[in-house]
């Protein structure tokens, strides 16, 4: 049988139960087993070939890669363990359904009450509030200044206690406010709720994608965050649906359809957040609780495959336990990261061409003349064409080893799509008005990719959690400016804003280059350097070095 030898490591799989913690109460963290259990498995040569692990460190002593020993999964580490590949896809396959569908039905929840607000515009919200566009335009700017006010101290948070304690509170407490949006009265109490629910799930995604960095490597990764966010696109197709629905009951007990479509929407988001305090384990060696099974979801042989893959993909995560909070020095360190600033950067402004549509999208088709059901409807080819394109080029940039390029292709896409925007006559029809929104709201996602690459980049556990907070901040600075560029002034067709859109692309097309380059520069002159050591002066290196993380010669940066 083919094996594979051990290698350096990558994001491990799903949650796993222990034997050793099979009575224990998995809402805390368990006690660390010193003794590691021996166990012969094996891995493949083959499958590590197509690795493209963190950390070069082939020929070199395990030692130096070896995880603290708080680390959670520290009992099952055995750097001369082995399996089949054929077991670790089996493995996987087995992640995936317990851990991977969960966070996409959870990231269902966020959208369904983040996003809900889209189709009550389209039954005349704003009209009923006595609201413009600028105002609506106010809000969301609140939502999304609120949004990223919380995006650290939620990670901070969910790193002192877990993100399977810290994901459901949120989610429970948003839901709360969301219900309560159906009591909405005018402009205060609509800039209220949208600065409580920006505040509470400010983090939520980059809390979720740290806790999937726990069971996958950093090649598997991508592709969940795709699956993360076809989740999120999924939601509003059945969203879509839901509306069309729900706002018929406009005038049931006098309320407005969209006041209905707010209360029983925010109620399903609660049960979802309910049943994930009990559903979440906090790592892949503690999943046993009463509610997930005594005995866990995972065996001994299971769970440490899984500790095993992750720390051979990416060592760095052993550097931390799942339950230790970031010291103000490290957060400081972690901030001043200046080999992670080209991915804020990107973040900060890549969307803003779509997203600005994409906030616009049932406003600007009713102003092309559909109805409040037809307009709900139509929004679902775009959505759909999303999902399509988000799957591919993810699994592109894997296939081929080349990620930030897909950050490029989205502009490439948008620029004929704003062009036709910017000069189409008044007289166009709706349909073309429509073709034009889809193709827009329907081009190349890479966040998912770029999500994927801020976690592989960071290089140690308290970077990860503090650049998943800083990349999401960026992202939302810049849903906070496309959410202000098409002014009332300038509808129905946005001339002006299309233009400014054009001209964000184009820059946006050398800050891309910029960023690739960087990176490719800083790996071929760390290989250089370190190709040229020999193996004692690379051992030397690792057990002198003051550098850490990203910082060290033998770490390499995704492209």
């Amino acid at each position: 049988m083919s094996k594979i030898s051990p290698a350096s490591g990558s994001d491990g799989p799903s949650p796993v139960v222990s034997s050793h913690n099979s009575d224990t109460d998995l809402k805390r963290p368990s006690a660390v087993v010193t003794n590691p259990v021996s166990d012969a498995s094996s891995l493949s040569d083959e499958s590590l070939k197509d690795r493209n692990t963190t950390f070069d460190n082939a020929g070199l002593d395990d030692a130096f890669y070896e995880p603290i020993d708080s680390y959670e999964g520290k009992h099952r580490y055995d750097p001369k363990f082995e399996w089949d590949p054929k077991e670790e896809r089996k493995l996987v396959r087995k992640i995936d359904w317990r851990i991977c569908t969960w966070a996409c039905l959870m990231f269902f929840a966020l959208q369904l009450d983040r996003g809900n607000i889209s189709q009550a515009l389209s039954d005349n919200m704003l009209g009923d509030l006595k609201l413009n566009t600028n105002d609506y335009n106010t809000g969301q700017t609140i939502f999304l200044v609120s949004f990223l006010a919380a995006e650290l101290p939620s990670q901070l948070i969910s790193k002192k206690l877990g993100p399977d304690n810290w994901i459901p509170i949120q989610m429970v407490s948003w839901s709360i406010v969301a219900s309560l949006q159906a009591f909405l009265s005018g402009k205060g109490s609509f800039y209220a709720t949208r600065a409580l629910i920006g505040l509470i799930e400010g983090g939520f995604i980059a809390d979720v994608v740290l806790y999937l960095s726990y069971f996958y490597t950093g090649k598997e990764l991508p592709i969940r965050l795709a699956f993360f966010w076809a989740a999120y696109q999924s939601t509003q197709i059945v969203a879509a649906f839901l509306a069309f629905g729900i706002l018929r009951m406009r005038g049931l007990h006098g309320m407005g359809g969209w006041r209905w479509l707010f209360a029983l929407e925010g109620t399903l988001t609660g049960v979802i957040g309910v049943i994930s305090w009990f559903y979440l384990p906090p790592s892949p060696t503690q999943t046993a609780s009463w509610f997930r099974g005594k005995g866990g979801w995972f065996n001994v042989r299971e769970e440490k495959i899984m500790v095993n893959r992750i720390l051979r993909d990416d060592p760095g995560k052993g550097t931390m336990h799942n339950r230790q909070a970031l010291s103000l020095r490290l957060l400081w360190e972690s901030f001043t990261d200046y080999d992670m600033w080209p991915i804020y950067l990107m973040g900060l402004t890549w969307q803003i061409p779509m997203a600005t549509m994409v906030a616009y999208l049932t406003l600007q088709l009713r102003a092309a003349g559909f109805d409040t059901f037809e307009t709900n409807l139509l929004t679902i080819p775009a959505y759909v064409l999303f999902i399509l394109q988000l799957l591919f080029w993810t699994w592109f940039s894997e296939k081929v080893n080349m990620r930030i390029i897909v950050v490029l292709i989205a502009q490439f896409w948008t620029l004929p799509v704003l062009i036709a925007l910017a000069v189409i006559p008044s007289t166009a029809s709706a349909w073309t008005k429509f073709a034009l929104a889809t193709l827009l709201v329907g081009h190349p996602y890479a966040h998912a990719i770029l999500v994927a690459i801020t976690s592989r980049n960071a290089g140690t556990v308290r970077t990860r959690t503090v650049a998943s907070a800083l990349y999401n901040m960026f992202i939302q600075a810049g849903s906070i400016i496309a959410s202000n560029i098409y002014r009332e002034k300038d509808k129905p067709l946005y001339r002006v804003g299309n233009r400014v859109l054009i001209a964000i692309v184009i820059y946006n097309i050398f800050m891309v280059l910029g960023a690739r380059y960087y990176y490719i520069r800083k790996n071929r002159n760390r290989a250089a350097i370190w190709d040229a050591m020999s193996k004692d002066e690379k051992a030397h290196y690792l057990r002198t070095t003051t550098e850490k993380g990203n910082k060290r010669l033998d770490f390499r940066f995704a492209i």
